[in-house]
């Protein structure tokens, strides 16, 4: 029993579902439920998660967060603490406390972690003997898959031939760029530092090294960014010989800068839904022409040396360690987010206790949901692993969903698999969450049943 007259679980029936099939995109990520745990009860469930020494059979990522930048994005909602080098020492010296702490727990050593990424903020704020540093405290104190990929987010501002070569010194064998645009009027817009001439040459000297994959970001839908200028982002990509990109679209901007300053009318208002569809059907074509290799739905690679493996694994099915004040991740069932505030955190951490400020029990069929997350994000569903993660035959129960999913131009399903068109590929998020919310409906009347 679903309800499929629910056109915000099914779509609408359009000549156009890509622009139209839904109002607007929700969430970036799609996922399952939580129930908060007291927290009175914070440090000793998660001592009982981190004591667990069997290993676990999935992948485990690795996430540290420096939350630093010297400049708000308009767009950006991750903004925590302007930089400054006495804040950042001060940090830094907490992170590695932490980063030993959690490192020589019996949950850590018991398996190697696949990937490790090191986000923010603007990690590349830190200097060039930090970034070397915590490099090698991670080979150090955690044990690694042999392939492990290492991957240093930031800026290409300041971000020099020291720190570059400290970085990789320090065993990081990826680096990945928010560009967002190289156009200069775009980039000025939404606060980025550097004009778009600039931020082309400092990738084409990164890649130059030909030492790791250099990948970029590029944000679509953004104030000033037109359809001209968002095919000339594209080809900027490949000018810039970097060895991957991602495309995301910009999706809201409640209560961010860049509102406050569309309503003043100091900046355009950003493209609508249906504009930022065009874009993405652009991208899709472009990198189809230029014989891009597609890792998922928003991210593509121009040879070999690109893997994506944290995005592929953390954004679906991993397990992931946080570090660092407003990381999040999960372990052991447990949902976590650490700290935001700089004097809580280093309190915290200095005090010997984890400096957690949410902790939630995930709920419902872990391996469904991230499976389900994994599947939309490539683009392809699966009977078999659908049904072998929920234990019965949800693929079936779910066909009605299906069959006006595709009525509705969003997939094209048979008896094995449900692939995403062009239009569940923009939509994929939507439709993974409520496959997600459908199953475990399905699931609660079969069991009453």
């Amino acid at each position: 029993m679903i309800d499929l007259d629910n056109t915000d679980i099914t779509g609408i029936h359009t000549p156009d579902p890509l622009r139209y099939a839904f109002k607007r995109k929700g969430g970036a990520h799609s996922g399952g439920g939580a129930v908060p745990i007291p927290a009175s009860d914070t440090q000793m469930r998660l001592n009982q998660a981190l004591s667990f020494s069997t290993p676990s059979a999935g992948a485990r990522c690795l996430y540290v967060h420096v939350p630093f930048c010297r400049v708000r994005c308009t767009y950006c909602n991750f903004f925590q603490y302007a930089s400054s080098k006495k804040m950042i020492d001060e940090y830094f010296e907490a992170l590695v406390i932490e980063l030993e702490r959690k490192a020589a727990q019996p949950w850590t050593q018991a398996a190697p972690f696949h990937a490790v990424y090191i986000g923010g903020g603007t990690p590349t704020d830190l200097s060039a003997e930090q970034l070397e540093q915590l490099g090698k405290l991670i080979h150090q104190y955690f044990p690694l898959t042999p392939d492990c990929e290492l991957t240093l987010e930031g800026r290409i501002n300041r971000f020099g031939a020291d720190k570059f070569e400290s970085a990789l010194e320090g065993g990081f064998n990826r680096f990945s760029f928010g560009i967002q645009s190289f156009d200069t009027k775009v980039r000025r817009a939404a606060k980025r530092l550097d004009d778009g001439d600039a931020a082309m040459r400092r990738i084409q000297d990164l890649v130059a090294y030909n030492s790791a994959p250099i990948v970029i970001d590029l944000l679509f839908g953004l104030p000033h960014q037109t359809l001209d200028v968002w095919q000339r982002d594209l080809d900027g990509y490949r000018e810039s010989g970097a060895h991957g990109v991602d495309l995301y679209q910009l999706i809201d901007m409640q209560g961010l800068p860049m509102q406050q300053m569309v309503e003043v009318g100091k900046l355009p208002a950003p493209a609508d839904t249906p504009t930022k569809a065009t874009m993405y059907e652009m991208g899709v074509n472009y990198m189809a022409q230029h014989h891009q290799r597609r890792l998922s739905c928003n991210h593509w690679a121009k040879d070999n040396r690109e893997r994506s493996i944290y995005n592929s694994l953390a954004k679906t099915t991993a397990e992931v360690l946080p570090l660092g004040a407003g990381a999040g991740g999960n372990v052991g069932g447990l949902q976590m987010m650490q700290m935001r505030d700089m004097a809580q955190y280093i309190d915290s951490v200095k005090a010997g206790q984890y400096p957690v400020a949410m902790l939630m029990q995930g709920t419902g069929n872990k391996a469904l949901t991230n499976g389900i997350r994994a599947a939309f994000d490539r683009g392809v569903l699966a009977r078999e692993a659908l049904n072998r993660n929920a234990g019965w035959d949800c693929y079936s129960a779910a066909m009605p969903l299906f069959e006006k999913w595709q009525t509705n131009g969003l997939v094209k399903v048979s008896q094995d698999y449900l692939s995403l068109t062009l239009a569940g590929e923009f939509w994929n998020v939507k439709l993974a969450q409520n496959l997600i919310n459908t199953v475990s409906e399905l699931d609660k009347q079969r069991q009453a049943a």
